[in-house]
């Protein structure tokens, strides 16, 4: 892997437990944290800018404050909740870059990056490190390819504004392609883009769980001394902290969660919603933080 900047490996320290297991509340979601808004008088689609901030806001100060990072989008969060100190000062940033959704061109999926937000601006909206989402199919995408290329220059372009980018990646069926013949492929899909992205210059990852022991294993072969942190993907919470436990034992260095925690602790009316996230949502953070540190 490209060895980390004095300032990158500061960032990571600041997005990891004590024990140096990174563990990050993810909050960055638009659309899909709408739809669990499903008390919302006319429908989850009717939930109204000022409501996604304010449950926003609610998912800092109940579970971000109480992890060491929480990830965020800087469309509807930032910069009013660094603004206004509901951001613990000692919780960590992590902010976005990815438009939400994606483009098909061709058969393959590419993400844009949010009009306007580049490394600096991560950097005026108070993030210790950004993120960045990826699509990528290895079998049909190399380090050349145009993916490739803009992994290398945003890793390039946030390490010369002193910014930790965290690269995620997700692989995907194409059309046509059995869910069989996906299924078989995933685990080495997901060894074979941590490969990629850390060939072009990727210094921490955020991937799917692999599938296995043995599969969590080639992933950290592949990413080849780069931490790599494992993704909730929607999963419920006992799956998930069953997936980390798995692969913190084979060289995983820690989880971001979002929909696992917090799926079903999200409401429009503001007293259901902090009493969901205190009393369900928390507990699983909680739980999930001794998880990460391979306690449990």
């Amino acid at each position: 892997m490209s060895p980390m900047t004095t300032i990158e490996r500061r960032a990571l320290q600041a997005i990891s437990t004590p024990n140096g297991h990174m563990l990050i509340v993810a909050a960055d979601q638009r659309n899909s944290m709408k739809a669990v808004m499903t008390d919302a008088p006319d429908g989850p689609g009717s939930v109204t800018p000022d409501q996604l901030i304010e449950a926003k806001a609610d998912l800092v100060r109940h579970l971000g404050n109480n992890a060491p990072a929480i990830l965020l989008d800087p469309e509807t969060a930032l910069p009013q909740v660094v603004d206004d100190g509901t951001l613990a000062r000692g919780s960590a940033l992590v902010v976005g870059m990815d438009q939400s959704g994606y483009e098909t061109v061709d058969g393959l999926r590419f993400t844009r990056v949010v009009e306007g937000v580049t490394p600096r601006r991560v950097r005026d909206l108070g993030g210790d490190a950004a993120k960045m989402l990826w699509y990528i199919r290895p079998d049909k995408q190399d380090a050349n390819s145009l993916v490739g290329q803009e992994i290398r220059e945003l890793t390039a372009a946030c390490e010369a504004e002193g910014v930790l980018l965290i690269v995620e990646i997700l692989t995907y069926r194409l059309e046509g392609e059995t869910e069989e013949d996906y299924r078989a492929a995933f685990p080495g899909f997901i060894a074979d883009v941590a490969r990629l992205s850390v060939e072009c210059g990727a210094k921490v990852l955020k991937l799917p769980y692999p599938g296995s022991a043995e599969a969590c294993a080639a992933v950290t072969e592949a990413a080849a001394g780069a931490p790599w942190a494992v993704l909730s993907a929607g999963v419920d919470h006992e799956t998930f902290i069953g997936q980390v436990r798995t692969a913190v034992a084979n060289g995983c260095a820690g989880a971001m969660a979002g929909r696992s925690l917090w799926k079903d602790s999200l409401a429009v009316d503001p007293q259901v919603r902090t009493q969901l996230l205190t009393e369900r949502a928390l507990p699983r953070l909680r739980e999930l933080a001794v998880t990460v540190d391979g306690a449990a």
